[in-house]
């Protein structure tokens, strides 16, 4: 199980000191929320903090946009070269030609969906995704509670990926804690995102090496 920390549940005054932390303490990856304030209801960073962590970080990023124009946000942030960019198939209406923009920058393209979000309207693009990211949470705010009815959901997922023979990784975002993370491997999960569990423990390392 891969982890990545979300920089959402960071201390924002500290950022550098909590990007450091988390590289130096088991993260695999670096997770980024990008919100706009439109697709969902909260505002957060833009590409000067992305920079600054993209300089203090030692692992991959992996930056999950939770916007309107995903085109636009997707060229302002693929020159920091992160690992993995995600966007939410609810709001883009051309999703196979973002997929390919994505990797013309060199750059993992994964679609995020929502918890309402049906596995079948993704179907047809998993053979091109790197990765698929499932919120367990609605999105917008770090802290909410996981929502166990998207277990079903990451099963048929796995299942699918298996019969089609792609190689797309399934990510998880949202409540994950130790509390869920054995429900989570059993259904097929590759990379965990976690924010609050964390960032809120007494012990940034033995908090990551629980979810591994």
């Amino acid at each position: 199980m891969l982890v990545a920390p979300s920089l959402l549940s960071a201390d924002f005054g500290n950022l550098e000191r909590d990007v450091k932390r988390v590289c130096e303490n088991g993260a695999d990856l670096v997770h980024i929320d990008v919100m706009d304030g439109h697709f969902v209801p909260n505002l957060t960073i833009g590409p000067p903090v992305v920079e600054a962590i993209a300089k203090s970080s030692t692992k991959p990023l992996d930056i999950h946009l939770m916007v309107e124009n995903n085109t636009f946000f997707v060229e302002l942030f693929a020159k920091y070269s992160p690992k993995y960019i995600s966007f939410h198939v609810e709001e883009e209406k051309h999703p196979h030609r973002l997929i390919q923009k994505i990797k013309e920058f060199g750059i993992g393209s994964a679609i995020a969906l929502n918890p309402h979000t049906r596995i079948e309207e993704i179907e047809y693009l998993l053979p091109d995704l790197d990765m698929v990211l499932i919120m367990s949470v609605n999105p917008g705010f770090g802290g909410q509670k996981f929502i166990p009815n998207v277990v079903p959901k990451i099963e048929k997922l796995r299942n699918l990926i298996e019969r089609l023979g792609t190689e797309t990784l399934i990510e998880v975002d949202g409540g994950v804690s130790d509390k869920n993370i054995d429900i989570l491997k059993q259904a097929g999960v590759d990379i965990v995102v976690a924010g609050s569990y964390i960032f809120k423990h007494s012990n940034i390392r033995e908090a990551i090496e629980s979810l591994k």
